[in-house]
């Protein structure tokens, strides 16, 4: 994701940060949301439940600060880049859908395994419940492919915004 190109210019730290990341992420999703996984886990969709997204001190204790513990292992220029990524994608959620909504923070399929249908069907659990209590669904992504990839599962852009240069 290109995105992560950005905060992580360097490949080896990316792949350490995104490592951090994206457990502390799967940890505070399982805690405040709900996480949707294959048998085999070898992908995840992780959302955030209505009611529960937003990041409060009191859910970073409950699930031991695993996030600020990861953010704060980054190297300090990554650590920037991505705070000021995440500033920018919550000033827009909140604008755009300031109510109850399931936020989708994370979808991944080990890229052996893309192709087979295994995102979309992660997906389903999430955007059934979404459905069934009447309440929108929400996600940010970066690429073309990405979108259309939401698009074919019922998504639409809501804002087609580029963060200003800092």
């Amino acid at each position: 994701d290109p995105i992560y190109e950005l905060v992580f210019p360097d490949a080896e730290e990316r792949q350490r940060g995104l490592r951090a990341l994206f457990g502390a992420v799967l940890s505070y999703t399982h805690r405040y949301g709900q996480v949707d996984t294959t048998p085999e886990a070898v992908g995840a969709a992780c959302w955030l439940t209505p009611g529960n997204t937003e990041v409060t001190i009191w859910r970073m204790f409950r699930t031991g600060f695993k996030l600020q513990r990861a953010v704060a292992s980054f190297r300090a220029g990554d650590r920037k880049r991505l705070l000021a990524i995440l500033a920018f994608a919550d000033e827009i959620h909140k604008r755009l859908l300031p109510g109850p909504l399931w936020l989708l923070w994370g979808l991944g399929v080990e890229p052996a395994h893309q192709g087979r249908g295994i995102g979309g069907a992660l997906l389903q659990p999430g955007l059934d419940a979404a459905d069934a209590g009447g309440v929108p669904c929400y996600l940010e992504t970066q690429t073309a492919a990405n979108v259309a990839f939401y698009e074919r599962r019922g998504f639409a852009v809501a804002a087609g915004e580029v963060m200003p240069d800092k």
